[in-house]
This record gives C-alpha cells, structure tokens and sequence, in this order.
C-alpha cells in the first residue's frame, strides 16, 4: 500500500477506506501530536527496560521495551480502527451523526485550550505578538473559509 510523501495518515490499510490527501498544516499538528504521544509512552518503556536489565542483559532489555510498547499500542490501536471503521460505514446513522456533532465542540475547545497552552509556553507577550497575531488569524482563515 502507498503512503503519500511526508503525510503520516494519508495511508491505506486493512482496516479503513483508502484516505484523501490531508491538507499541508495538518502534518506540523500531526507531528505534535506524536511527539505527545511519545513522551507519554516513555515511562511504559523504560518500564519494559528496567525490567529486562533486571533480567540480566541488554537483549532482555531490548525485548523488555517491545513487549511493553506492544502491550499499550495493540490494545488501543485495534480499538480506533474497529471504531474508525465502523463510524465510516455507519455515517449516514442518526445516532453517528449526533454523536459526531456533538463531539466537535469538545474537540474544538480542546484545540483551543491546547494552543493557549502552547502559547503561553512562548513566554514574552510583548516579544511574542506576531506569534498570537498569526495563530489568531490562521485560525480565523481555516474557520471562516475552505482552505482546510
């Protein structure tokens, strides 16, 4: 299966649809996210490696953090593709279409509570107001035109 050139989730797969091409912001978010997620799955790892080196060697450590990353990532990850694909087939369903409307606010006020974050993270408001200029007015121009 072919995997679009420096798109991470413009793939196909034996759980879902072929995807369309995503737009070009969406890889920069799309590689926050994973840089979150990997620091959120350290401490599964290092887990698995102490673990191993209490073993006694590196190869067991090594073995260590593959059985623990691959004991957090089967579980979920089966999950979202069943749901994912499930949801795709179901569309036209009251109940998913609710569902998904009334998800979209919480999605969105998460996305703003995380670029706020983000941003207060730049430190100097003073120094700093192009950086919130841009974010507000890129987030005005995806909101209020279809370049997304």
């Amino acid at each position: 299966m072919a995997r679009a050139a420096g798109v991470p989730f413009a793939t196909s797969n034996l759980f879902a649809p072929p995807l369309r091409r995503p737009p070009a912001w969406t890889a920069a978010l799309a590689h926050a996210t994973m840089r979150a997620m990997t620091l959120a799955q350290l401490p599964v790892a290092l887990m698995g490696w102490n673990v191993g080196l209490n073993a006694g060697s590196m190869a067991a450590a090594m073995l260590g953090v593959a059985v623990t990353m691959l004991g957090i990532m089967i579980p979920s990850t089966m999950v979202t593709c069943v749901a994912a694909r499930w949801g795709h087939c179901n569309r036209e369903l009251r109940a998913v279409r609710a569902f998904k409307q009334g998800m979209a606010p919480i999605v969105i006020a998460l996305l703003v509570s995380t670029s706020f974050l983000l941003g207060a993270a730049g430190g100097n408001p003073q120094r700093d107001w192009p950086l919130w200029l841009l974010a507000l007015v890129s987030g005005l121009v995806i909101w209020r035109t279809r370049l997304h």
